[in-house]
């Protein structure tokens, strides 16, 4: 680890840290692809956010608990490559952080996950004021556009293009990010990787209650009338492809019906915040 490295490691420290306290590693919080959520970060929101994220926690499935606290971003840069493309035929861009934690007893556990590539997927908690729409251009804050993410129009798919962030709250290890290139390494291991071979149990139970959670969640937003605890019940049953599917017909359902109240309630993180300064997970 370079000089220039612990240097800007000990900004955040109390007292100087030495190399072999610190454990280091490069993370890529986001990128400028089209993403599960058919939302994407334009280049200047990427740059903008390396200047955010500089100083920031990482923390587990966002859970803002002090004990969730793991990791803090000392360096960022937005990082293009020329060999790849977008969804939408852009130049791969992605904003790539370095984070560092204390080596103790009880984080060696984790770093031999991190290093052994169990621990790698993450999301980004941050707030937007601008929300492009692709295929009319206006901004879907201010009103005036009626196009439906995920749908097609005129042969041009409708995402949303995610502009001048205000601010970045945290970033979590997850078991499933928004978007596929997130995480602690670049690859990631397929659209919906449930294949029992590819994970490590624990690994495999937490992308299944993560799923369990946004079921009885979507649930809930469609007023199904159903009570949680019979939910609860019934998708504790079900197999990692079964609880996918349900997700995802929950949310076509959702975004069929009331694609903007649906996303109003899980973009906006701090019920506090101004309308300009909502919050998106990705």
């Amino acid at each position: 680890m370079s000089d220039s490295m612990m240097e800007k490691i000990n900004r955040f420290t109390r007292r100087e840290l030495k190399e072999d306290e610190i454990y280091s590693f490069s993370v890529i919080l986001c990128d400028n692809d089209i993403d599960r959520d058919c939302e994407k970060f334009s280049i200047s929101a990427l740059k903008r956010l390396a200047e955010l994220y500089i100083g920031k926690t990482g923390i587990w499935s966002h859970d803002p608990k002090g004990e969730n606290q793991t990791a803090r971003i000392y360096d960022a840069e937005v990082v293009s490559d020329p060999t790849r493309k977008t969804a939408d035929g852009e130049t791969y861009t992605y904003l790539k952080a370095s984070a560092y934690m204390v080596r103790t007893s009880s984080n060696a556990d984790l770093i031999r996950e991190i290093d052994g590539g169990i621990k790698k997927e993450v999301s980004v908690g941050c707030a937007v004021s601008k929300e492009l729409c692709s295929v009319c251009g206006r901004d879907r804050r201010a009103g005036g556009c009626s196009h439906k993410k995920g749908r097609v129009y005129g042969g041009r798919k409708c995402f949303s293009i995610l502009e001048a962030p205000t601010d970045a709250y945290e970033w979590s290890f997850v078991a499933v990010p928004a978007q596929k290139g997130a995480g602690v390494t670049k690859r990631f291991g397929g659209e919906y990787p449930v294949d029992k071979s590819l994970f490590d149990e624990g690994v495999l139970d937490e992308l299944c209650e993560d799923l369990r959670r946004d079921i009885i969640r979507l649930s809930f937003l469609e007023g199904s009338g159903i009570p949680a605890v019979m939910t609860r019940a019934a998708v504790e049953k079900m197999a990692p492809r079964e609880l996918i599917e349900m997700k995802k017909a929950l949310i076509a359902e959702a975004r069929d019906e009331s694609v903007g109240e649906l996303e109003k309630i899980f973009t906006t993180q701090n019920q506090n915040e101004p309308e300009a300064n909502k919050s998106f997970r990705v």
